[in-house]
């Protein structure tokens, strides 16, 4: 028997989620595109994390330097962005970035800028951490690798909404601005209601181009008498993606999670994997970044 309801990422912060991280950027609104197979198993490569440990689950970087040996004009630029988007001072925020900015997600400065304006909407008190991993010197500035977390509670009709974030991404630095940004791993939760699911990711950070995978979501408490609603949803990564929330189809599950395995595409891109798990009391959306490789 087919259980299944029909939800709008488009009409409620309660089934919409955005985020765009200065120095990192993160979305959730996708549409149903993940494969399973009964019966199927893959060999064991999962990646199983949680938000605290997620920055150790990334691969190691070769840190050129120590935190201490950082070279002041970069950490005090670091430390202005971070102050610039904890005060939601978009005007000035801007002001570290050029003009030809790009970002590996096709986003240029004029599309950040109109996300970022959105966002601040829908969560008007995220705080901002950013720290960096490594660096190195370049004619006219920096490469560096930086870690952000995002963190922020806002409500919904009365309802409780919690978001978490942790984006690792690598940055051109010219002139003292930030000109390009690659995104290399990241992670988002938002948790809605008194009592959301506690929920277990394992995904793989990397696959090849056409490699199976398998992606589970695991609700960790006893469901009781509890039904639990949940689906899976995989999109290309794309700056068209960031602010067109799209319909999903939530089934009612018969095990305590969702179990899927899913094929890579045959070009190298990266993916959005995300799972929605719904219970009584409360609503849980995770969503990480899937990298496709030759």
């Amino acid at each position: 028997m087919h259980n299944s309801v029909q939800l709008s990422l488009k009409s409620s912060l309660r089934w919409s989620w955005l985020l765009l991280i200065t120095l990192g950027m993160n979305v959730g609104v996708n549409t149903l595109t993940i494969g399973s197979a009964a019966g199927e198993t893959l060999p064991p490569q999962p990646l199983n994390f949680s938000l605290e440990n997620f920055p150790s689950s990334v691969p190691e970087v070769n840190l050129a330097s120590t935190r201490e040996t950082v070279p002041p004009e970069l950490s005090t630029i670091l430390s202005q962005v971070d102050t610039a988007a904890n005060n939601r001072e978009l005007n000035q925020l801007m002001l570290f970035y050029t003009a030809s900015f790009t970002n590996s997600d096709d986003l240029n400065r004029e599309q950040m800028l109109k996300a970022l304006e959105d966002l601040w909407k829908r969560y008007p008190n995220l705080t901002y951490r950013t720290e960096i991993q490594s660096w190195e010197r370049r004619p006219g500035g920096f490469l560096i690798e930086t870690v952000t977390t995002i963190t922020g509670m806002t409500e919904e009709d009365g309802t409780p909404v919690k978001f978490q974030s942790v984006l690792r991404s690598r940055q051109v630095i010219d002139n003292l601005r930030i000109s390009s940004q690659e995104i290399l791993a990241e992670r988002t939760q938002t948790s809605l209601g008194n009592n959301p699911p506690t929920v277990t990711i394992n995904l793989p950070e990397q696959v090849q181009v056409g490699q199976r995978y398998s992606f589970d979501a695991i609700v960790q408490e006893p469901l009781g008498d509890d039904l639990l609603l949940g689906t899976a949803l995989e999109e290309p990564v794309s700056s068209d993606r960031y602010l067109n929330p799209t319909n999903l189809e939530l089934n009612l599950l018969q095990s305590g999670g969702i179990f899927r395995v899913g094929r890579a595409p045959l070009r190298p891109e990266s993916r959005w994997i995300s799972a929605v798990l719904i219970r009584g009391s409360g609503t849980t959306v995770i969503t990480q970044r899937l990298r496709v490789v030759d």
